[in-house]
């Protein structure tokens, strides 16, 4: 059951935060617009999956809904965007909860231990594709989910400071998000630390002199870093309840 909900998820962080273009976030209330993201949502769900089970139309379906009402309600920011990623949520573990078998019984699972993807001599097997789809989603969620996180967070202080480089501050959200999943996914969380002081001591000088700009740059270093540790800790959950990879262990 945890391999179904595993792919699911790894497919909707595809069609969500990979597949999904500014202008069709832009275009959201046009029915083309969301019929087309519809669409995508059940490629993914379908190919990661293997299957074509009715199911995954009534998942897709369930998915421009949510969006939908999302694109016409009056509110926006973060609290619409979080809670439209919850009821996603709950829409997968609904249908985990329903088929629980419909990883085991897709293309890539169903044909022999091994899996129709390959042969043994392959890394990529019915057992180790999810673990692999997991990692995938994890690090999508960590970085590019996360910038449009923080970016809604910080949305009401964001006018009041200059701009620097064009896409600067999100290229190192990026990058600060990747290393802190990489540190604890490799058991290396004490590294996040030296982070952090590397960061402080690359900001003082542009923050040392103004309150204001300290404390925008203080809160948008501790929600990128929260989001970043939150989506590695759930990545190592679901991992550890997934079958093992077969890599070395790297912890300390």
């Amino acid at each position: 059951m945890i391999e179904t909900f595993a792919v699911l998820l790894f497919a909707h962080v595809l069609a969500d935060f990979a597949f999904q273009t500014n202008w069709m976030v832009a275009h959201k209330r046009h029915p083309l617009t969301l019929a087309l993201h519809g669409a995508i949502v059940w490629a993914t769900a379908a190919l990661a999956l293997g299957s074509l089970h009715p199911a995954l139309l009534l998942l897709a379906l369930l998915h421009i809904a949510i969006d939908a009402a999302k694109a016409y309600a009056p509110w926006k920011g973060l609290a619409p965007f979080l809670t439209d990623q919850a009821l996603h949520l709950a829409t997968l573990v609904a249908l985990t909860l329903y088929l629980p078998t419909l990883w085991a019984t897709g293309l890539w699972a169903a044909p022999g231990p091994e899996g129709w993807v390959l042969n043994g001599e392959s890394p990529l097997t019915a057992t180790t594709l999810p673990p692999i789809m997991t990692l995938i989603a994890g690090f999508l969620l960590a970085t590019r989910a996360g910038g449009f996180v923080i970016g809604l967070y910080m949305a009401r202080w964001q006018n009041d400071w200059p701009e620097g480089l064009p896409g600067g501050g999100r290229a190192i959200g990026h990058l600060e998000r990747a290393m802190i999943f990489l540190l604890i996914l490799t058991g290396q969380a004490g590294g996040i630390g030296f982070l952090i002081a590397a960061k402080s001591v690359l900001r003082f000088g542009a923050v040392s002199d103004d309150r204001k700009f300290s404390e925008y740059v203080i809160m948008g270093t501790l929600a990128s870093f929260g989001w970043a540790i939150a989506v590695a800790g759930g990545t190592v959950w679901l991992l550890a309840a997934l079958p093992p990879l077969g890599l070395p262990d790297l912890s300390p």
